[in-house]
């Protein structure tokens, strides 16, 4: 897959970081809501003259300075940019809705992981088939303002699984879990896989997938059932093994390792 999918966060990763759904540019003035004020002010504790980073997933990363607003509001005035935008990867998340917890948990380590989209895919074994999808979007932001991206991964709305196989563009590889697979290696089977400039992992739900999901999927043009070593595993877990595989061997960290010669 591209390297465009590397943001280099060792700059940022020290810095208070916030996500501004406005346009960024040098001298602007941006007037913060209750909820924003609230995270500087009494959250993290920043006063007036202190400086934070901000994104909008568009304009780059800036030095914004906290300046008192009003009767005990916050403003943040823009002074310089720290980074230039830089884009998302190829690695589309698909996924069974879990319960709340470990929903919030998974959606966080997904975007951690560098996927550039999530999906609520709805499967035979779905046991949560309500998604709050607010709820997601704030977790995702909250995600991304903490592991110092700058794009933020698109939230797609929920959908049945039939109908996610076929949203996929034609040259995305699709890469399902299941202990059954073949090959019982995975870093083989990926290896195997050859290069894809888009890949979507789909972790099902606990309950795995029903029989007619599994051909479904065995049918799909592209596919790999991929298998996550000699255990069983939750639904959360299996997601951040997959991801993590998927990146070491086709992804972003690879663009990290030490070239020869």
């Amino acid at each position: 897959m591209s390297g465009t999918a590397y943001q280099s966060s060792h700059r940022s990763a020290r810095a208070p970081r916030l996500f501004l759904d406005t346009g960024l540019a040098r001298a602007r003035v941006l007037e913060l809501d209750k909820a924003q004020a609230n995270y500087l002010g009494n959250v993290l504790r920043l006063k007036a003259g202190q400086s934070v980073l901000v994104f909008n997933g568009r304009d780059g990363e800036w030095r914004a300075d906290i300046a008192s607003s009003g009767r005990r509001g916050l403003a943040l005035a823009i002074r310089e940019k720290t980074r230039e935008q830089t884009g998302l990867g190829g690695v589309h998340y698909l996924f069974a809705p879990l319960k709340q917890a470990r929903l919030d948990y998974v959606v966080q380590k997904a975007v951690e992981m560098g996927v550039a989209s999530l999906t609520p895919t709805v499967t035979q074994h779905t046991q949560v088939t309500r998604i709050n999808h607010d709820r997601l979007v704030a977790n995702v932001i909250e995600a991304a303002e903490q592991c110092g991206i700058l794009s933020v991964p698109e939230v797609r709305a929920e959908v049945r699984l039939a109908e996610a196989l076929a949203n996929l563009p034609p040259t995305c590889r699709l890469i399902f879990c299941d202990e059954e697979a073949p090959e019982p290696d995975p870093i083989a089977a990926l290896t195997g896989l050859g290069i894809a400039d888009e890949v979507a992992v789909l972790i099902g739900p606990e309950g795995g997938f029903d029989e007619n999901e599994r051909r479904l999927l065995s049918a799909h043009p592209g596919v790999l059932r991929l298998a996550l070593g000699p255990r069983i595993l939750r639904a959360d877990t299996a997601a951040v093994a997959a991801l993590a595989l998927v990146q070491s061997v086709m992804g972003d960290w690879r663009e990290l390792a030490p070239r020869a010669g």
